[in-house]
């Protein structure tokens, strides 16, 4: 295990630098002028000089790269151009609205999917297992956003049950908190929940055509016991791979959803500071967001070992 962590490291270090390399050039490449940004358009050259000279921005791209991986190695992610803040503390506002909203999304395709999936998959070939197919292939076709308006549309200015948008803190008033999350979580977890669905029907009849599986019946063990005891541990290997590398799609989707009901999250964030050419931000959080995501592939692998303890979990013979 051990081996295989180091392993999983170091593969997980070469790909942020790879990430950071290929952002901080990236982002320089979009047209306009920071410096004139900051400045304003009325700026004369001697004020937009003195702001490049400030942030760096004179210097060749490998100096400011370099010395912007330098300083993030240590923390430091510096200074939004925009708001003259520290990144670090713009995102420790920003990310946990955007962590909440993916963990709803989870919890809601979770409940959805895997309860669909197992019925589906124990009913093939039924009215049921074409209904759920059905309703899950609608769900990967139908855009987010348009979904975001139709929900909009009917429960918050038709029926009133819930608020159109906005946001307000938990802590600060849990209930309306929940209110204002469920429409967007909602729609962020209703395309993963169909590819949650349809993986774990696809898991659960191979698993159900297994030897040991068919022994478990001979043996008289009622169904929800061969299902949920038996066949569901090994069927929800491939389904955890799945969720690890939908994760990261469910970051992508809060850039559309938090714009339609206007959820100050990471979406929003980045949205807006690709717009103001805010370099020391986009870099920061891309930083942040994809450190997260190969977290979590990491822990997606060495979860392998705990839900099926015949998967072995060493050197280059690893769990995936």
């Amino acid at each position: 295990m051990l081996d295989f962590l180091t392993q999983r490291l170091a593969i997980s270090i070469v790909t942020l630098f790879l990430i950071t390399l290929i952002v901080f050039t990236g982002v320089r490449m979009i047209p306009g002028d920071p410096a004139r940004v900051m400045a304003g358009t009325d700026a004369d050259e001697a004020g937009l000089q003195e702001i490049r000279a400030k942030y760096g921005l004179n210097d060749p791209i490998p100096v400011q790269y370099f010395r912007w991986l330098t300083l993030a190695l240590q923390g430091d992610l510096g200074e939004s151009i925009r708001t003259r803040e520290p990144v670090i503390k713009t995102v420790a506002v920003k990310l946990p609205i955007t962590m909440q909203l993916a963990g709803l999304s989870l919890l809601i395709a979770i409940g959805i999917a895997i309860p669909a999936g197992v019925f589906s998959a124990v009913r093939r070939n039924t009215v049921w297992d074409l209904l759920a197919n059905a309703v899950s292939l609608c769900g990967v076709s139908i855009p987010s956003f348009w979904l975001g308006i139709m929900l909009i549309l009917f429960l918050a200015v038709r029926l009133h049950l819930l608020p159109a948008s906005g946001f307000v803190p938990f802590f600060q008033d849990p209930l309306g908190n929940l209110q204002r999350m469920l429409m967007p979580a909602f729609v962020l977890g209703a395309s993963l929940a169909a590819v949650l669905m349809r993986q774990t029907r696809n898991s659960m009849i191979e698993v159900m055509s297994a030897n040991y599986i068919r022994t478990a019946y001979s043996k008289g063990l009622a169904e929800r016991v061969v299902v949920f005891r038996h066949a569901l541990r090994n069927g929800l290997i491939p389904i955890v791979t799945v969720l690890g590398l939908q994760m990261g799609a469910l970051m992508g989707g809060a850039v559309v959803t938090e714009q339609i009901f206007v959820v100050p999250g990471f979406g929003r964030l980045i949205v807006e500071a690709v717009f103001t050419r805010d370099y020391p931000l986009v870099q920061g959080v891309v930083l942040i967001t994809a450190s997260t995501y190969v977290l979590i592939n990491l822990l997606v692998d060495v979860s392998y070992s705990l839900l099926n303890p015949r998967i072995r979990v060493k050197g280059s013979a690893g769990g995936s």
